[in-house]
């Protein structure tokens, strides 16, 4: 799979066409829809199933130096309000605040990000280290590990500062859950 063919895959679901367009739309500093509803439409895709079948919820990410609660909070409010009536839950988070609270939320390490690509640079699985966002002429895709991995149905840990194999273990669980097909690799390091 490449990169066009995953942006065609991950884009056969309407929310996150609809998504894209809005978040394009409103100019979010370095906005972009990531990790699992991308990479869980192209699963649903591959085993085919329904397009939004087992996604819980769409991740926004973008980067604004208002590292305000208040600021973050009108952004997650604004979205709601653009997505309630299309049946879309968005989770949307501010990049350049997640050091503020993540450390005390999930007792591990965060530092302080530049850019909302360093976000996507720290899930906790490789294979859901992409981000899509709609630019004047079409299309930015961040992959830094590709696409093989999603094709394959292959979940693959990422260690890191922020790793936690109890958590990646949880969430590998879930998605085996719902994706039977999916071939789960170990979490070598534990937090």
């Amino acid at each position: 799979m490449d990169r066009d063919e995953f942006l065609s895959t991950a884009l056969k679901n309407p929310a996150n066409d609809i998504i894209s367009d809005e978040l394009f739309r409103l100019a979010l500093p370095d906005a972009w829809l990531v990790s699992g509803c991308l990479v869980q439409t192209a699963w649903n895709v591959l085993t085919r199933r329904a397009v939004d079948y087992g996604i819980n919820d769409y991740d926004v990410f973008y980067f604004d130096p208002d590292t305000s609660w208040e600021a973050e909070d009108a952004v997650i409010r604004k979205l709601a309000e653009r997505f309630t009536e299309h049946g879309i839950a968005v989770e949307a988070r501010n990049q350049a605040r997640v050091h503020l609270w993540y450390s005390e939320k999930h007792g591990l390490p965060y530092p302080e990000l530049r850019c909302s690509t360093e976000g996507i640079d720290r899930f906790l699985t490789k294979n859901t280290q992409i981000g899509i966002r709609r630019v004047q002429d079409g299309y930015d895709v961040y992959a830094p590990n590709g696409f093989d991995d999603v094709a394959a149905l292959i979940v693959r840990p990422n260690p890191g500062p922020n790793f936690s194999a109890a958590s990646y273990t949880a969430k590998a669980e879930r998605w085996k859950a719902a994706w039977p097909e999916i071939t789960v690799l170990p979490a070598e390091e534990d937090s």
